[in-house]
């Protein structure tokens, strides 16, 4: 009988295949010598995103200082520089804000144990199948001391923390139907209760996490070398390239440098500017009526139900993931199908401005003001550019990103004319937004690619940080005026 053959001898038998048919530049070849009969992990994605030349976020980190600042802080307090916070790197001053409020939330002073707030972040990131952020809480969650049975899923958990997954599911995919009814059966569960305190922490990153996952798909963040998905130990395929050029992914061509792609698109940007330059004069030369206001948004509401949110089947969560959340199949609805209705939120009576904010500082100390500093951070954030121009004036471009989310989830500002949102925003946009937004685990990278196709990588990754932000803060106000409704 023959003999099995040994790890070792598998690794010389490839190596000397791989040498004889790749060309592998001396460095590899001299790594490859070395540690012949050593598994050598190789990594599967082409940098920290797969929608963006790693070229490009690397140059970011090199020419700006504050950046590899940043960086340099974020590594020291964490251990690790993940790969959001890379593609973050386009926008230090963002990355900034978000990573002291990330920190704060997970690692400081709260009302939560350290082992709760990582749970917590995986069941929310599990919402949206994000093994990604799974993965990254599940190393955390156990380097602080939590129970690796309550890793089986959310059934071997504590009942207190299993109480929580209605008020997931709820937030994540329809956030209209939380009521103060949902509050009390948390805060009076007898010996399993939330305190007030510890329900807003918990809200806090429920919507933080669901937010990031939409933020981790629509940017097309890859798995880093070390984690599930983000390595092989398989040699790689025949090739021109040599393999370290194929991990960094030099062989492969982008979008955004295709002539032929710029050509179809030519203009696109003047049309898109010469249209804000046109509203601004409407709005100059007249003012719509309250009732017309109103129409226009139940107008925009309805046309953002019938935009479809993904091109593919349903998505089915693997046990790994979706055993940390509970009923599957429950997700995004409009809300408005089947003769539902939900009444609109209006803004005037509960915003964050001057109710939310002052909830969150005053039941959780100092994060009122830190996730006030984000959202301003992401809906102000500005370098006066659109593309190839400069000197332009984006708010009105921001705003009607901004208000077509809230609005996607039944929030209406009286003072905004939502007839502005289809001149600004063509309908590949709409698509894009939406599944990211709300089904951000069926983003694709041709839906990527398929908007604002002469914009720079680090515009699009400014529109995530605004679809982000946008998002968590309509989780929140509806959560906070459950919350304030069952206090009064």
């Amino acid at each position: 009988m023959r003999h099995a053959v040994g790890p070792s001898e598998n690794v010389e038998n490839n190596s000397f295949a791989v040498t004889g048919l790749l060309k592998i530049c001396t460095h590899c070849e001299r790594l490859s010598k070395k540690d012949l009969g050593v598994r050598i992990p190789r990594p599967l994605g082409n940098g920290p995103s797969r929608f963006i030349p790693e070229k490009e976020i690397l140059q970011v980190s090199k020419v700006d200082a504050r950046t590899q600042s940043i960086f340099e802080d974020a590594f020291a307090a964490l251990g690790r520089l993940d790969n959001i916070s890379l593609v973050m790197g386009f926008h230090p001053q963002y990355l900034e804000s978000f990573l002291r409020t990330q920190h704060y939330l997970l690692q400081m002073d709260g009302p939560l144990s350290l082992h709760y707030r990582h749970y917590i972040g995986i069941m929310a990131a599990a919402r949206h199948q994000c093994s990604y952020l799974v993965n990254l809480h599940v190393n955390d969650f156990l380097q602080v001391g939590g129970d690796l049975k309550w890793l089986n899923g959310l059934d071997e958990a504590p009942q207190k923390l299993q109480q929580l997954g209605e008020l997931n599911k709820i937030l994540a995919h329809r956030p209209w139907l939380l009521t103060k009814e949902h509050i009390e059966r948390l805060l009076k569960a007898e010996e399993h209760s939330w305190s007030l305190a510890e329900l807003i922490h918990a809200v806090v990153l429920l919507t933080h996490y669901h937010s990031l996952a939409s933020f981790t798909f629509g940017c097309g963040i890859t798995p880093e070398i070390h984690c599930d998905g983000g390595h092989t130990f398989r040699p790689p395929s025949l090739s021109q390239y040599c393999v370290c050029d194929i991990a960094n992914g030099n062989g492969h061509a982008n979008h955004h440098d295709d002539p032929l792609g710029n050509q179809e698109m030519c203009g696109e940007v003047e049309v898109l500017m010469e249209r804000m330059k046109q509203l601004q004069e409407c709005r100059d030369d007249e003012e719509a009526s309250q009732e017309e206001m109103a129409t226009r948004f139940e107008r925009e509401k309805t046309e953002s139900m019938l935009v479809v949110t993904a091109e593919d089947e349903e998505c089915v969560p693997s046990r790994d993931i979706s055993r940390h959340f509970e009923d599957p199949s429950y997700g995004y609805k409009d809300f408005s199908r089947r003769g539902e209705h939900v009444p609109t939120f209006r803004v005037q009576d509960y915003s964050w401005e001057d109710h939310g904010f002052s909830l969150v500082n005053r039941l959780y100390p100092d994060v009122g003001q830190m996730l006030d500093e984000k959202f301003q951070m992401a809906y102000n954030l500005t370098y006066n550019t659109m593309a190839t121009h400069k000197d332009v004036d984006t708010s009105m471009l921001r705003r009607a990103i901004w208000n077509y989310i809230h609005c996607m989830f039944g929030i209406r500002y009286d003072d905004y004319d939502y007839g502005e949102i289809n001149q600004l925003l063509d309908r590949s946009f709409k698509i894009y937004i939406k599944t990211m937004v709300c089904s951000p685990e069926k983003t694709t990278k041709r839906m990527y690619e398929s908007f604002w196709r002469q914009f720079q990588h680090s515009e699009k990754v400014h529109v995530n940080l605004l679809l982000m932000e946008a998002r968590m803060q309509a989780e929140l106000l509806y959560a906070l005026r459950a919350i304030t409704r069952y206090m009064t």
